[in-house]
């Protein structure tokens, strides 16, 4: 699989803190995610769906290889999460610790709270 991870920690639509599903299932976007979708729907965010059909956090576990592309400042609390927080659905990314074969994408702002990294 190849995700990108949200701002807020959402991976492949999988929401802080809504119940994990394991499976394929149906998910409402908020309004920052189909805002943050708009640029893929001429910049409307009235045309992005109400309602998308994702990867449960199971499926993606379970996935032979993933890889995660995380670019820009506003991605690095949640790259943080995801590699240096504990497993919390308050960061469906961070599930991605458990994965066995995953590897992060990152740009230098991207990386920027991560501990130890490389100025």
């Amino acid at each position: 699989v190849l995700v990108g991870v949200g701002a807020d920690g959402h991976l492949a639509f999988n929401a802080p803190s809504d119940p994990l599903r394991a499976r394929c299932h149906r998910a409402k976007l908020s309004r920052g995610a189909r805002e943050a979708n708009a640029m893929f729907f001429g910049d409307d965010a009235s045309r992005v769906p109400l309602e998308v059909l994702t990867l449960g956090m199971g499926a993606l576990i379970q996935s032979r290889r993933a890889m995660l592309l995380a670019f820009g400042a506003q991605k690095a609390e949640a790259v943080k999460a995801l590699v240096e927080g504990p497993l919390t659905p308050s960061c469906p990314a961070s599930f991605l610790q458990l994965h066995r074969d995953v590897e992060v994408w990152l740009d230098v702002p991207a990386a920027s709270a991560l501990a130890g990294r490389v100025q």
